[in-house]
């Protein structure tokens, strides 16, 4: 048996992450996964895993913060990445096609269904949602419009962020060796993460909570969207760490994550058990309310507020690690109940 996952974006994080992590659970049930990226992906998160992947067109409108031009110039292009995915299809025969989140989902599950092949997509975006539950199975992330519905339809699932189950076996002695010089293990730690790519407001938070006084470790991970965004982080107790591919040992020294309102690393520190403070608007504008979803073990803040919300975190640490635990277990299954879902489809159109 054999999986093709078309999936969206650059291959680095968020989406790649969600395929990957999907298609390792799918290869427990003895599916072979292959994988397909737009033709300008560098592809970096297959690449450190030594997997290959074909090449095809995928444009993107942007996910939730697309606009009624971007929409339209991607279903201008939509239509001839489907052709160009279904010829792929046909040419690699798989027994089913894993659409990956906005561009990649629907051009994946069109470009199955020209082919004549199963799909299942993967949803995050309104506009995924609209196109893929029409014409397929579709599995509705946290992020999706879907997810917080009363749904009767049984080809829409939903499941959490499908995290790698080995998140949270981590080396925090690693960790500590890899630690800049000043960091100090007495104090307590604080992630500032919007992925793999670092984003403004993220940097920004991490500046002013750094100006306050507060005495912690502030520690920034991610590649710089622009280069200016290095001079925020210049503040003394600070510890910018660049990209990284020690995670999952970092979680083991933190003590509090301020994460962006999105799925992959809320539901990677759910699944650690972290107290969670989303910072908001950090991407575009996003909106996910993961606060509700994750109630009890994610805190909201705007960044003019991030001092006093986090001041508030660590008066109430014990009562959020609680309520973290309780989550855990579920996002810790995730990758397995979508893969089910993937091996259910191959197994009934067979």
């Amino acid at each position: 048996m054999k999986a093709l996952f078309i999936v969206t974006g650059r291959g680095i994080g968020g989406d790649a992450v969600t395929g990957l992590n999907i298609a390792l659970a799918l290869e427990k049930y003895g599916v072979k996964c292959e994988f397909a990226l737009d033709h300008s992906a560098p592809g970096l998160l297959l690449k450190k895993y030594d997997l290959p992947w074909y090449k095809i067109s995928i444009p993107q409108a942007g996910g939730h913060a697309a606009t009624k031009k971007t929409l339209a110039k991607a279903a201008v292009k939509t239509s001839k990445a489907a052709m160009e995915a279904a010829r792929l299809i046909r040419k690699v025969k798989p027994d089913v096609v894993v659409g990956v989140i906005g561009g990649g989902a629907v051009v994946g599950c069109l470009g199955a269904k020209m082919a004549n092949t199963p799909s299942v997509g993967i949803l995050i975006t309104p506009t995924d949602a609209k196109v893929c539950t029409r014409i397929t199975t579709t599995v509705a992330l946290p992020e999706s419009n879907l997810f917080q519905m009363n749904l009767e339809n049984k080809d829409i699932h939903k499941a959490y962020s499908p995290v790698d189950p080995s998140i949270i076996v981590g080396d925090r002695d690693k960790a500590l060796k890899l630690m800049p010089e000043g960091f100090d293990e007495s104090r307590p730690t604080i992630l500032f993460s919007s992925g793999s790519t670092l984003f403004e407001k993220m940097a920004l938070g991490a500046s002013k909570l750094a100006k306050s006084g507060l005495n912690a470790n502030i520690l920034v991970v991610g590649a710089p969207l622009e280069e200016k965004y290095r001079e925020y982080l210049k503040e003394e107790n600070i510890f910018y760490l660049e990209y990284i591919n020690w995670i999952r040992d970092l979680y083991k020294v933190v003590d509090l994550a301020v994460l962006t309102d999105d799925g992959m690393m809320i539901q990677e520190a759910i699944a650690c058990q972290l107290p969670i403070i989303a910072l908001l608007g950090v991407k575009y504008g996003r909106y996910h309310n993961l606060a509700d979803i994750f109630n009890g073990a994610v805190l909201e803040s705007e960044l003019e507020d991030i001092v006093t919300v986090t001041e508030e975190a660590f008066g109430d640490l014990a009562q959020l690690t609680n309520n973290a635990q309780r989550y855990s277990p579920d996002v810790l299954e995730a990758s397995d109940s979508i893969a089910q879902i993937i091996y259910g489809k191959i197994k009934k159109e067979r």
